[in-house]
């Protein structure tokens, strides 16, 4: 059932639904989807991904195509990357902002060909940043075309996933693919196209875990025999099912920004130390600064000193910091506020907890020890570097 709605709920259902229900998982409500939250324990779903590997949907993500003579001028204009100058083939994680430089959404865009890109946007934000990219596309010899309800997306992601795509019945090379490329030799933030029981199949080696994985996008109808062949071809290496809540505490872990948390309207990238993204220093084909959105707020941040800046924190005792929690100077009663937590939780990689927190800059030096007001208690923690988990190289 692709991009259905249940009757009861109005929420849509992904195009794996039916698979989900099988394998027992519990379902949560998430940005208008029904979505698995976990299958069987968020500990057994997060320590397969981190030691072996784990099975994703993420067909709730919002897919929009760009395409024609303008494309990629027309994402310079758009976004806050320098899109044009991507390789056919590669990826780029960038942002659309607004005129004053607050966040719209974080994106990855893909170039599938000389005039063809692939954006790919949160499934909140989904509908908002098509908005905005026909909006910015007036003018331009472009179009803008909306994939979602058609795409199915699934990822395979941790230390075997590799092994899992090479073992998966029904893979195969794309005849129109480069002859030299292939699903092993793939770079990170790289795509290729390939077949699935001879239909196309985008794939991409990139995720949102901090370990190696393939993102495979392709029509939605095809996505349950995908689902199902990943999953037995998975089955020897450890591959399990994960829901979504092994997924936010693994981009935790992995000091992966999350929509809503550490990124909003309020926040510029800058703000999120994601400041490596805003190409500034982008021209056009006559040498002349590319005018994008955002650009000249942007600038004037990246000359400015920070009031804010996003850290790490590691817990100091056993009880984990959330989202919206105070930060504070001290464990003293009287100590004053100098911060709030954007996402917390205990780290099974770890074993301590872990949060991510804006924090005013005098406070914000590695080694900095603080308080998070936890439920009225003042736990202790640490400014450590992010990420909080690096995989094995």
């Amino acid at each position: 059932m692709s991009g259905g709605t249940d009757a009861t709920t109005d929420e849509r259902r992904s195009p794996l639904h039916d698979e989900h229900v099988a394998l027992g998982a519990a379902l949560t409500s998430f940005a208008g989807w029904q979505m698995p939250l976990r299958y069987t324990s968020d500990l057994a779903e997060h320590t397969a991904v981190r030691t072996a590997a784990g099975l994703f949907d993420l067909s709730h993500m919002g897919e929009i195509a760009v395409a024609g003579p303008d494309a990629g001028r027309f994402l310079d204009l758009a976004l806050v990357g320098n899109l044009s100058g991507l390789r056919v083939l590669g990826a780029r994680y960038t942002m659309v902002v607004q005129p004053d430089g607050g966040v719209i959404d974080d994106l990855v865009v893909y170039r599938t060909g000389e005039q063809e890109y692939l954006v790919v946007a949160n499934a909140s934000n989904h509908v908002t940043v098509l908005d905005e990219l026909r909006e910015r596309a007036a003018g331009l010899d472009v179009e803008v075309a909306d994939r979602s309800a058609a795409t199915g997306l699934v990822a395979v992601q941790g230390p075997r996933a590799l092994d899992v795509v090479l073992a998966t019945a029904g893979v195969s090379a794309d005849p129109d693919a480069p002859a030299d490329a292939t699903v092993g030799a793939l770079r990170y933030y790289a795509c290729l196209p390939v077949r699935f029981d001879g239909v196309p199949v985008l794939v991409a080696r990139t995720g949102y875990t901090g370990e190696d994985g393939f993102e495979f996008f392709l029509p939605a109808e095809h996505a349950p025999a995908l689902w199902r062949a990943l999953l037995a071809a998975g089955e020897p290496y450890g591959l399990v099912p994960a829901g979504l809540s092994a997924r936010d505490s693994l981009r935790l872990e992995a000091g992966m920004p999350l929509y809503g948390n550490e990124l909003d309207r309020t926040t510029t990238p800058h703000d999120a130390g994601l400041g490596r993204v805003v190409r500034l220093d982008k021209v056009d084909a006559d040498g002349r600064p590319v005018p994008f959105v955002g650009r000249d707020a942007l600038a004037a941040r990246a000359a400015s000193a920070p009031a804010r800046v996003l850290v790490g924190l590691q817990g100091l005792g056993r009880r984990a910091a959330r989202h919206g929690y105070a930060v504070v100077a001290s464990s003293a009663p009287d100590a004053p506020a100098v911060g709030t937590v954007t996402s917390g939780a205990p780290s099974p990689t770890l074993g301590h907890p872990v949060a991510m927190a804006y924090v005013t800059p005098e406070v914000s030096a590695e080694g900095t020890e603080l308080a998070v007001d936890v439920r009225g208690r003042r736990e202790p923690v640490r400014v450590v570097p992010l990420p909080f988990y690096r995989r094995p190289r």
